[in-house]
């Protein structure tokens, strides 16, 4: 090992080991034992933050043989917990951690947001970790061969159709409202990728399907935001999850896909991308309408980031939507839960075309005649780099990914999450 590990970091590791082997399961603890396992806690990720203030680029230069490797963040914390045990969780205690209700679990991922937070606050080595999550997944790459033949893909929550140079992708879990959990993030960024490095398709365009939901049958639904069943019964994750989706698709939508096929005077592959929302867009479908070139909306649409309701932090929902609303809008809708509804005046700064629920198919045929031009993409990456320099970016998700951390296992989230785990969706 290359970069050595204060003795009193690996001391005050040690010690919450200790206090965890003989302590009741986390759901079972006395308030007292509580109290005595979170300062243990506590003193470990206050050694652990002061040195990787220090040694976060030498840590990150030995998982990533000097930058010459490309590591995403799952394979990081994971490089990085075999490389440095007192640093990170290991691989058994995530999965002990794993088969738990959010309620139930320890709070190793706290000590993962620690870490990511480090590296991703770097200068020198945030930048390559975020050209990492740019690369293309490997399923992706398996996938690729058939969609190119076919134009069809087809998986658990997406489904997506080449049809006229333009990728048509539909969010399909209709039991749910199209709630987000880990599925649906792997099934999204494999569908992103295949249409941006299909050379035949010019446009992305992303639509709700139909749902079978007793509220909502034989509608379409955009989505309902994170599935917060998944996170009361602890399958909502950090990494595979909440930064997964940040740096991995979204982000992508917004710069591209990384790829040797790119031109040479470009390092991502970029294309438009268009919504088109019916229903509602709740949560973090409202942030996934912060990154297209083109938001259309049904009239009787409405948009909303219940983020204080539910306590966690709206992903970079914080980080974007003050850039299409102002900062009072942006503290409305985001801390005091405030809705949006299509007709509304504000909603013409979050969406560019509100058309009445039979004219959808329409006016997603006109979005994406007008986005086919030549001009285009380029014109394109200007705005992106004036609108979200990616320095700013990444210095957000930095801080996001401890905060969320936090989040994730805050009392009120807690009793939030199982609250809302009894209703229907």
């Amino acid at each position: 090992m290359t970069v050595p590990l204060w003795p009193e970091l690996r001391d005050a590791a040690r010690r919450v080991d200790e206090l965890v082997a003989v302590l009741p399961e986390p759901g079972a603890r006395l308030p007292e034992q509580r109290t005595e396992i979170a300062a243990a806690k506590d003193t470990a990720r206050a050694l652990r933050t002061r040195y990787l203030r220090t040694h976060a680029d030498a840590v990150y230069d030995h998982l990533t043989r000097g930058r010459a490797g490309e590591l995403r963040i799952a394979e990081l914390v994971a490089a990085a917990a075999a490389e440095f045990p007192a640093l990170l969780p290991t691989a058994g205690q995530l999965a002990a951690d794993r088969g738990r209700r959010q309620a139930d679990k320890e709070g190793y991922e706290i000590d993962q947001g620690v870490f990511l937070r480090a590296v991703l606050g770097s200068p020198r080595s945030g930048p390559h970790l975020l050209d990492a999550m740019l690369r293309p997944t490997p399923r992706a790459l398996r996938l690729l061969p058939e969609f190119t033949r076919t134009g069809v893909l087809r998986t658990t929550s997406v489904r997506m159709e080449r049809r006229d140079g333009t990728a048509y992708l539909t969010m399909c879990r209709d039991d749910c409202l199209n709630a987000e959990d880990e599925q649906q993030v792997d099934d999204m960024e494999t569908a992103v990728d295949l249409a941006l490095l299909d050379p035949e398709v010019r446009v992305g365009v992303v639509r709700g399907g139909t749902m079978s939901h007793p509220r909502y049958r034989g509608r379409r639904v955009f989505s309902a935001g994170i599935n917060l069943k998944s996170l009361h019964s602890g399958e909502i994750s950090l990494v595979g999850f909440l930064l997964r989706r940040e740096l991995g698709y979204l982000h992508k939508l917004v710069r591209g896909v990384r790829t040797t096929d790119a031109p040479w005077h470009s390092p991502t592959v970029q294309k438009p991308w268009i919504a088109a929302v019916e229903t509602f867009a709740i949560g973090g479908g409202t942030q996934l309408l912060l990154v297209f070139d083109h938001v259309l909306a049904a009239s009787d649409a409405y948009l909303s980031l219940p983020a204080a309701r539910e306590g966690i932090v709206p992903g970079a929902g914080n980080f974007r939507l003050g850039r299409h609303t102002g900062p009072r809008i942006s503290r409305q809708v985001i801390l005091q839960g405030r809705r949006i509804r299509a007709t509304d005046p504000d909603a013409r700064l979050l969406i560019d075309e509100v058309v009445e629920p039979e004219r959808i198919d329409e006016a997603v045929a006109g979005a994406v005649e007008r986005l086919r031009g030549p001009a285009v993409v380029p014109n394109r990456r200007m705005l992106v780099g004036a609108e979200e320099p990616v320095e700013e970016f990444r210095r957000y998700m930095a801080e996001f990914a401890l905060q969320q951390a936090l989040r994730l296992y805050g009392e009120d989230v807690i009793r939030k999450v199982s609250r809302f785990a009894g209703r229907g969706a």
